[in-house]
């Protein structure tokens, strides 16, 4: 997943219910598309009701995330953080206990805002290893069982198998498989959303 140096907010004026935070990186961050073509743009536009607040950036790993997680809790104030990080960790062949120990982190830095967190299972391709993707799978199974975390399943299974939903690259989903992304994820961010109090 290439490096790109941006931050995109997604911010709609009327909506300022329970805002959802978005943590993740070139998979949640529009690569290879248009902005308003990526599943986060595509899930604020059916779902008026809530802010939702795009924090991914391509190329981002989880130490990446824990650096810049305080100063987005700080200014967004979510209520709901999604977090979806540790795909480039994978692909860098980064310990998989140094991503627990950044993901932990992440989950306590929200939890202690008064967030709920909602954790991505994310896998790495299969040419990494069995053992190693075994090690890393386990890494968000255990996370969600430890911090008491919901384990949302990665949104990249059942997308990845089919070509024709895919870039070049074989790794970032295209524009024909956003709307896709936005249905798998909508019951998890959106559909159990509580009302504001």
């Amino acid at each position: 997943m290439q490096a790109t140096c941006l931050l995109v907010l997604f911010l709609i004026p009327q909506a300022h219910a329970n805002p959802i935070l978005i943590l993740g990186d070139s998979l949640s961050a529009s690569y290879g598309m248009e902005q308003d073509k990526g599943w986060v743009h595509l899930l604020q536009k059916q779902s008026p009701e809530v802010t939702i607040i795009n924090g991914s950036v391509s190329g981002e790993t989880s130490a990446g995330g824990l650096r810049r997680l305080p100063a987005l809790l700080d200014s967004t104030k979510a209520k709901r953080v999604f977090i979806e990080l540790g795909g480039n960790d994978g692909l860098r062949g980064f310990s998989p206990k140094q991503l627990k120990n950044n993901l932990t982190k992440m989950i306590l830095l929200a939890k202690d805002s008064g967030a709920e967190v909602l954790l991505s299972e994310v896998m790495v391709p299969p040419n990494y290893g069995p053992r190693y993707a075994k090690q890393f799978t386990q890494v968000y199974q255990e996370l969600s069982s430890e911090q008491r975390v919901t384990l949302v399943p990665f949104f990249m299974t059942n997308i990845a198998i089919h070509p024709e939903l895919m870039q070049a690259d074989g790794i970032h989903p295209n524009e024909q498989a956003q709307p896709q992304i936005v249905s798998f994820i909508r019951p998890w961010l959106i559909d159990t959303q509580q009302p504001s109090e």
